[in-house]
């Protein structure tokens, strides 16, 4: 995945009528080739015009921003990370199917939740708690999964909290299906869940000091 400057909207590994019918084709074309695009655009016209933040990487631009003058830390929070968001989030699904969720995140998702069952409820109310947009978060943080939420597209705390999982709740991502019903969306996402990749992003974290984009 191209994760520097210029940055490329790359296809998604499945077909936009994959997720049906949970999400619908039209939501994720536009999703994909308007919302995303318009990001990723946006980023690459403020590093044009930043040629010395053109070497880092887009995990990289993140985490520092802080370091950054004040004039261009807000756009690029919101540019860097609708693209970091939405990569991640169009990553962490698949076609639905029957696959049971792998035994080792089932037994890390017990230890810290209980059951399958108690996580998908946390999650959900998690979720339904965002006010306006933004987007709920699986993150592995001291050895720990927990849950939490950001607002707009800012992103769990990149140097701490290493993400595996997350969801959309901007109403761009499902109003054209769901309207208003944000409830039906996120019980409909589960079934799209990547169990895998979350797996993998798992095995990942192991990496010391190297950031996870997808």
């Amino acid at each position: 995945m191209n994760n520097y400057y210029p940055f490329v909207n790359e296809p998604l590994p499945y077909h936009y009528d994959s997720l049906e019918p949970y999400i619908d084709c039209k939501t994720m074309t536009l999703h994909h080739q308007k919302h995303l695009q318009t990001y990723i655009d946006k980023l690459n016209a403020l590093l044009k015009e930043n040629p010395s933040l053109q070497k880092l990487s887009l995990p990289q631009l993140l985490v520092n921003l802080p370091l950054l003058p004040s004039s261009i830390q807000v756009p690029l929070q919101n540019n860097a990370g609708g693209v970091y968001n939405h990569r991640f989030f169009f990553s962490s699904m698949h076609q639905p199917d029957s696959s049971p969720v792998p035994e080792d995140v089932m037994e890390k998702i017990e230890q810290n939740f209980g059951s399958l069952e108690s996580f998908y409820e946390q999650f959900k109310q998690s979720a339904l708690s965002v006010f306006g947009s933004g987007y709920t978060w699986l993150v592995l943080e001291n050895g720990n999964l927990k849950i939490l939420t950001t607002a707009n597209q800012n992103t769990p705390d990149l140097l701490k909290q290493y993400p595996v999982l997350n969801l959309d709740v901007w109403e761009h991502a499902y109003y054209l299906k769901y309207y208003n019903l944000r409830v039906d969306y996120i019980d409909n996402w589960f079934s799209l869940i990547d169990w895998k990749r979350v797996e993998t992003r798992l095995l990942s974290s192991s990496q010391s000091g190297k950031l996870l984009l997808h």
